[in-house]
């Protein structure tokens, strides 16, 4: 069962998005990327974003992804926000199960902490890597192209 925080019932005015995001180092640390896919209700795809980030971590990356994710999905103007990830440790952290100790990952999870704060509802929950192969693909693509990129609306 995901976590969530308390809110409001569900009502008018919910934009609801599900997010899944992932991020990929070549090394440890090593040239980082971020993939962030957004679906509608109906489960359509509405956004793809990769963001090649340079050296770092694999969990620096994979709290760039969830941050890259959640910009697009306040962009897009959702209100209730469902995110899938396989990062143990980002999940478990976001939730309260683990302390952040790194400075670093602290202040990452600080903005996201920041960003979860312009939603009405939101939910997190780990799910298996094989349940989150197209952020995964762009967060590889990115490192591998040294690029970044949004798109909008279905592709390929």
């Amino acid at each position: 069962m995901p976590a969530q925080v308390p809110s409001d019932p569900p009502g008018k005015g919910l934009y609801k998005l599900t997010l899944y995001t992932d991020g990929s180092c070549k090394g440890n640390p090593g040239d980082g990327g971020a993939g962030a896919v957004i679906k509608n209700e109906q489960g359509k795809t509405i956004s793809r974003i990769k963001r090649y980030l340079g050296p770092v971590t694999n969990n620096i990356a994979e709290y760039q992804a969830l941050i890259l994710g959640l910009q697009e999905a306040q962009r897009l103007g959702a209100t209730d926000i469902a995110i899938y990830l396989d990062a143990e440790l980002v999940v478990n952290q976001i939730t309260g199960v683990y302390r952040v100790r790194d400075r670093r990952l602290k202040t990452l999870e600080g903005e996201v902490r920041k960003l979860l704060g312009g939603f009405t509802r939101w939910a997190i929950r780990q799910i298996p890597r094989e349940e989150n192969r197209e952020a995964d693909r762009l967060a590889r693509e990115a490192v591998r192209e040294k690029a970044d990129q949004v798109v909008a609306g279905p592709t390929g």
